[in-house]
């Protein structure tokens, strides 16, 4: 067995030495700029240019050597900052940030402003300024903030409550509570009306309005899942024109209106389907069972409330006209 030397020992302890003080000790001639804030550290040191010129050997090594004790750097100008523990005694260290000294470019151009709408506008021009109220009211009677409509509001329901006061030109006989309770019932019917005509006024429009958000909720149909495809291709600015397809899917791209519109068939065509067309138009009038419009039948549903709602109106106006006066 060779014997080792002393002075070899020695030499190798010494070099793992420095070894270990090189990693985290830099010296440049140059003293680095700092930006804590972003994380930028700004080397002004000339690099040598005869080892990063071209393919020279070895480049490769010395760009990696480069970054690796600008980054050294920095992270000791880091641990240099004030340090806390988060989340209690046994958590991360963590370091705040000064406030960043650079101002970095944007990724994009900065969004152009929102043209005012026609009510901003009127509101411009007749001098209204929108006035934000808060939600919450004190109310009086339960000596407690409540919110200012909806559910428990301040002030309660007065359908509910245990005094109605009598308007002025009312009938004395006549119950007020009961009216309260009757104005509610026609205000949720007009609200539920007013629901039934958008979506009749969608329907006519070809837009589909979802009943549900556009979210996976676990148990949505075909349709429904199509019609989230579908709005999701037109939501991009081509229209989904060049969006990767899914499979079985047709390849012209939606459009925004996908609506029904009017179709003419050729003159000279295929002669079985114009059979089965003309037989199936011959069959629809023979039968005695006349075909359902669900969308004109909702409209006339509808106007034939409105216009029961209008002549009980008219009437009960002209009965307490007629009552004022007798009077």
């Amino acid at each position: 067995m060779a014997a080792v030397r002393v002075e070899e020992v020695l030499a190798a302890a010494e070099e793992q030495e420095a070894e270990k003080r090189r990693s985290v000790t830099v010296e440049k001639e140059l003293e680095l700029e700092f930006d804590l804030g972003n994380l930028l550290a700004l080397d002004r040191n000339p690099p040598a240019a005869a080892g990063l010129r071209g393919a020279a050997p070895g480049r490769e090594a010395k760009l990696r050597a480069l970054a690796r004790d600008n980054t050294q750097l920095l992270v000791a100008q880091l641990w240099e900052l004030p340090a806390e523990r988060a989340g209690g005694a046994g958590g991360p260290l963590v370091a705040r940030l000064p406030e960043p000294a650079f101002r970095l470019p944007r990724e994009k151009p900065p969004p152009r402003p929102r043209p005012p709408t026609r009510w901003e506008q009127f509101a411009r021009l007749k001098g209204i300024r929108r006035r934000k109220r808060t939600s919450l009211v004190w109310d009086e009677e339960a000596k407690e903030w409540r919110r200012r409509w909806g559910y428990r509001r301040a002030g309660g329901d007065p359908a509910r409550a245990w005094l109605a006061e009598v308007p002025e030109g009312a009938d004395p006989e006549e119950d007020q509570f009961a009216r309260l309770r009757r104005e509610k019932r026609e205000r949720v019917a007009r609200n539920e009306l007013n629901r039934l005509r958008n979506l009749a006024r969608a329907h006519r429009a070809g837009t589909a309005i979802p009943a549900a958000p556009l979210h996976p909720t676990g148990h949505q149909s075909r349709e429904e899942l199509s019609h989230v495809a579908r709005v999701a291709r037109v939501s991009t600015a081509s229209l989904g024109r060049f969006q990767p397809r899914l499979p079985k899917e047709p390849s012209e791209p939606p459009s925004r209106n996908a609506g029904k519109k009017r179709r003419f068939e050729p003159l000279l065509g295929n002669l079985a389907a114009e059979r089965s067309r003309q037989l199936e138009l011959l069959r629809d009038m023979g039968s005695k069972k006349p075909v359902l419009d669900i969308t004109r039948a909702v409209n006339k549903q509808l106007r034939q409330e409105e216009a029961e709602a209008a002549a009980a109106k008219g009437k009960k106006q002209s009965q307490r006209g007629k009552r004022g006066r007798r009077q």
